[in-house]
């Protein structure tokens, strides 16, 4: 996710600035081709059980008060994004996303026909590229140490997910890490320090499941040059993974969130990366005003088009970050849900 933390100090000076509305224009019909069928369309959800657990009700398009999970798939989400952190915090906005709670989500996701995503922060909170702090229990270990934790816990979950009989379709190996992970040591200060805790990540996800594919996960997917910078550098330190993750936020951008100033650029950066680096692209988070659903469901179409139209059918698909977390719930602008606990028509833009 785009820095959660920043995110609520930037709420208030959102209150007093005026972006206007992005415009909207005549939405090009979506991309189809052979692979179209395949195509993921998935939800971060991580938030779900915590809102769960706090009484929050879901409410499907005619206010009938339904399993989220069913409201996702009547939607067309076929893929369901889980983070997991080492020893999270009770806390409601910043914690849970326990091994166990991971577990738990996927099976549920496995039983509803979705595929489903781990995402490995490598902390007990939010990792993204304002923050990227190491679990307290491996504070003070050496990196020789620093690697063995990563891979046994890597491991663990990935173990726990396979005895209940989960085998997910991708495993991210840290998340948005553009300037690293478990800082310092794996800092893009020391590239060979990062690829090795990265290469620890994906042997375990090997070592359990080979079949799962591993994402590494940048931000600013629009960031044509950044991107070739930072996997240039991951290329030439031996990096190992299957699949380029990137995270696409027009809000974020320049202050405004008129994605047709930077959908092209995605576009570009997706085509020079899957043909630059031999890899598969997906767009494993993006998200937009909750308060201008029609903009946020003409970005979305927009995004899963470009995804679509990366030659080779190298394009998988399209994450969308807590569409189910509600401002009510969450305090997050960003979502796909109303205050009247149904989805806006954002969220539309993902049926088939």
């Amino acid at each position: 996710m785009r820095n959660f933390t920043g995110y609520i100090v930037c709420l208030f000076f959102l209150a007093f600035c005026s972006f206007g509305c992005s415009k909207t224009s005549a939405v090009t019909p979506p991309v189809t081709n052979g692979s179209d069928t395949s195509f993921v369309r998935g939800a971060d959800i991580g938030w779900l059980p915590q809102m769960e657990a706090t009484g929050y009700k879901f409410y499907n398009n005619n206010g009938v008060e339904q399993d989220c999970f069913q409201i996702l798939k009547d939607h067309g989400i076929n893929a369901v994004r889980l983070r997991t952190w080492v020893n999270p915090s009770d806390d409601r906005a910043s914690g849970h996303c326990s091994k166990a709670e991971t577990v738990s989500m996927a099976v549920r996701a496995k039983k509803m026909g979705m595929k489903v995503m781990i995402d490995f922060h490598y902390s007990d909170s939010w990792a993204d590229p304002a923050q990227q702090r190491k679990s307290a229990a491996w504070v003070g270990h050496d990196f020789p140490q620093l690697l063995t934790d990563v891979y046994n816990y890597t491991t663990d979950v990935m173990l726990a997910l396979k005895n209940a009989g989960i085998t997910p379709q991708w495993v991210q190996v840290g998340n948005e890490i553009t300037n690293g992970m478990i800082y310092p040591e794996g800092s893009v200060n020391n590239w060979q320090q990062l690829i090795q805790l990265a290469n620890k990540g994906y042997e375990a996800v090997k070592d359990v499941n080979q079949s799962s594919k591993v994402i590494l996960h940048i931000d600013q997917g629009n960031n044509i040059g950044r991107s070739k910078w930072w996997f240039d550098n991951a290329t030439a330190n031996g990096a190992r993974y299957d699949i380029i993750g990137l995270s696409y936020y027009p809000y974020w951008l320049d202050g405004h969130p008129d994605f047709s100033l930077s959908i092209d650029d995605l576009a570009n950066n997706l085509v020079n990366l899957a043909s630059g680096y031999g890899k598969e692209v997906m767009v494993v988070e993006v998200g937009g005003e909750d308060s201008k659903p029609q903009n946020t469901y003409d970005m979305l179409v927009a995004v899963q088009n470009k995804v679509k139209a990366v030659p080779n059918k190298k394009g998988l698909g399209v994450f969308y970050w807590e569409p189910e977390g509600a401002k009510s719930w969450s305090g997050y602008s960003l979502s796909a849900w109303g205050d009247d606990g149904r989805p806006t028509k954002a969220l539309d833009a993902f049926k088939n």
